[in-house]
């Protein structure tokens, strides 16, 4: 079993930031990639942003600049910094874990932007 708990979705105003926390735990060794999804409502599932344990980032062209993800591999922990937010960041956003060639997904946490 592995549990993902994703936490820091907050409503916020244009312009505003908001950092997201994911925490891994159960039988979690060797996590290889982290990351976060999100999706809207009415929209497919989209990344946002990834690190592999060694600390290489991908970041979606629609949140580089704006976006950071970071990792911590002693505490299976994952964030993600959000700046410079938009209505358009409107989505629940998941966590995302690659373990031993699995997907895992959290329940996710809503983060809204107003206008």
């Amino acid at each position: 079993q592995v549990q993902l708990v994703e936490s820091g979705g907050d409503l916020v105003q244009a312009g505003g930031s908001l950092s997201l926390t994911c925490a891994a735990s159960g039988n979690i060794f060797a996590i290889n990639t982290m990351g976060w999804y999100r999706q809207a409502p009415g929209k497919q599932r989209e990344l946002v942003a990834t690190i592999t344990r060694g600390g290489h980032t991908n970041l979606a062209n629609a949140v580089k600049g704006r976006f950071a993800i970071s990792r911590d591999n002693a505490k299976n922990i994952v964030y993600l910094q959000m700046n410079s937010l938009k209505p358009e960041d409107t989505a629940v956003y998941l966590c995302y874990a690659e373990i031993r060639f699995s997907d895992y997904f959290g329940q996710g946490t809503q983060v809204t932007v107003s206008s």
